[in-house]
């Protein structure tokens, strides 16, 4: 079982930034993907970015169409936490952010792949 905790959610005005944390404990070893996805009110729950380790490669990363060029996924392994630099925010990115983690092997973005999940933390953009 990984247990994660999210940090980093605020209010920031469009066009602003922010870096969202995703602390990891306990069976960390299991890591083969963590993501980011998020939640607006009244929507579906939706993948934002992951990063994923694949044997050959390391680490690799992979986005939603909607924040590529925007938002940057990273991993600090010492620290077993991820980040996610969110820059140029939309109003449309406002949402409840989750952080998740996967024992599935391979480049993954469904819901279903992710057996842990932190509690979210909220991003607020005013336009």
């Amino acid at each position: 079982q990984v247990q994660l905790v999210e940090s980093g959610g605020g209010l920031v005005q469009a066009g602003g930034s922010l870096r969202l944390s995703c602390a990891a404990s306990g069976r960390t070893d299991t890591t083969y993907v963590m993501g980011w996805f998020h939640q607006a009110p009244g929507k579906e729950r939706e993948f934002v970015a992951a990063i994923s380790w694949t044997p050959a490669i390391s680490w690799i990363t992979y986005y939603a169409d909607s924040v590529k060029g925007r938002f940057t996924i990273s991993r600090d392994n010492a620290k077993n936490t991820m980040y996610l630099q969110m820059n140029s925010l939309k109003p449309e990115d406002a949402a409840l952010y989750y952080c998740a983690h996967s024992m599935v092997r391979g480049s993954t973005r469904r819901q279903a792949d992710f057996g842990s999940w932190g509690q979210g933390t909220q991003v607020t953009v005013s336009s």
